[in-house]
C-alpha cells in the first residue's frame, strides 16, 4: 500500500459516516496530511445542506498546526466542488488555503463539477493526484452516480433461495434466512431510498418492507402490477438514487429480462430444501461475483454487472 493509498483508505473510512444523512449528496471523506506524514486535519460531509468534507477538515485544524498548511497534502475521496450551490465551492477555499498537493479519490460525474473543481486547483498552481483507490471511491457513491449519469435509481434486485432453488415451499411462504442474514438486509434497506415488491406478493406475504432489526430511516414502500407499471423517470424526479427490488420472482423476472439491475443480491439458504414451489429467478450471464460470504450456512453472493 502506497502513501497515497493509506490516506485515501481513511477518507473512505471518514465518508461512509454521512451515508445516512449526506443524501442526496454524495459522501466524501478528506484528510490533511503535513510534510512529516501527521495528519492535522480530517472531516467528512455530514448532512445535505451543511459543510462539506473539505471545509470540515480545515475546519479541525488547531491553530498552531495551521502554519503547516502550506507544505500540507489534502486527500479527497471525490474532487472538490467548483460551483455555488447551498454552499460556497471547496476548490475556492483550497485555493485560499494554499495546500501544496490534492490527492483525489475520482472525478465527479456530476454535471455542475467534471473535472472542473480538477482543473481550477491546477490553475492555481496546486499539484493535483487523480485516481488512487478509484474504483473503491466510484462505487462508495454508485447510487449517486448511477442517478445523475443514467437518470434511474441504482437498481439492486435482492432475494433469499433454498438449496435446491425455491423462493418459497410449495407457493406459500417460508423463512429462509437466519436471524443475522435478516438482519443485514435491513441494514441493506436502511441505506437505500425505496423498496419495491409485485402485487401478487404484497397479497400474499405482506411483507413490511422496514428497518426493524437494524437502526435507520425505512426506504419508500412501493407496490407494481400491470396496472401500475414502474415508471423510472417518475423515481428520478422524486430524487430516489437506491431501489432494492425484492420480490416476487416474476417482478424480479421482469427486471432482468429489461436489464434494469445493477446489483443481485442472492442468499441461498444451504441446509434447507422444499417438495416444490416458485423457482429463484436464474442469474443473467453478463453477471460477476463482486463477493460472497457465508453466515453458518447461508452464503449471500453479490453479482454485479460486467
Amino acid at each position: 500500500m502506497t502513501t497515497d493509498e493509506k490516506y485515501m483508505r481513511r477518507c473512505l473510512q471518514l465518508a461512509q459516516n454521512g451515508r445516512q444523512n449526506a443524501k442526496p449528496n454524495p459522501m466524501v471523506g478528506a484528510v490533511i496530511v503535513s510534510s512529516n506524514g501527521r495528519i492535522i486535519g480530517e472531516g467528512y460531509h455530514v448532512r445535505c445542506g451543511k459543510a462539506h468534507a473539505e471545509v470540515n477538515a480545515f475546519a479541525s485544524v488547531h491553530q498552531e498546526d495551521e502554519p503547516l498548511l502550506k507544505e500540507a497534502t489534502l486527500y479527497v475521496s471525490l474532487e472538490p466542488c467548483s460551483h455555488y450551490g447551498k454552499t460556497p465551492p471547496c476548490a475556492d477555499l483550497i485555493v485560499e488555503k494554499g495546500v501544496k498537493r490534492v490527492v483525489v479519490g475520482c472525478v465527479d460525474t456530476f454535471a455542475e463539477v467534471q473535472g472542473r473543481g480538477i482543473r481550477k486547483l491546477q490553475e492555481a498552481g496546486i499539484d493535483v493526484t487523480v485516481g488512487v483507490l478509484e474504483a473503491e471511491c466510484q462505487a462508495l457513491n454508485r447510487c449517486f452516480f448511477t442517478y445523475h449519469r443514467e437518470h434511474r435509481p441504482y437498481i439492486i434486485l435482492k432475494w433469499a433461495q433454498t438449496a435446491n432453488g425455491f423462493i418459497d415451499d410449495n407457493y406459500k411462504p417460508v423463512q429462509i434466512s437466519n436471524a443475522f442474514t435478516k438482519m443485514l438486509s435491513h441494514k441493506l434497506r436502511s441505506e437505500a431510498d425505496a423498496i419495491l415488491v409485485g402485487r401478487v406478493t404484497d397479497e400474499r406475504d405482506h411483507p413490511q418492507l422496514t428497518v426493524r432489526d437494524w437502526k435507520g430511516n425505512n426506504p419508500k414502500r412501493l407496490v407494481i402490477d400491470h396496472a401500475h407499471p414502474l415508471n423510472i423517470e417518475s423515481l428520478h424526479a422524486q430524487h430516489i438514487q437506491s431501489l432494492i427490488v425484492e420480490g416476487g420472482a416474476q417482478t424480479l423476472r421482469s427486471f432482468l429480462v429489461q436489464g434494469l439491475w445493477d446489483e443481485i443480491r442472492v442468499e441461498t439458504n444451504t441446509v434447507m430444501t422444499v417438495g416444490g414451489g416458485t423457482r429463484a429467478p436464474q442469474i443473467p450471464a453478463n453477471a460477476i461475483v463482486k463477493q460472497s460470504n457465508n453466515y453458518d450456512g447461508h452464503q449471500i453472493i453479490i453479482y454485479q454487472r460486467t
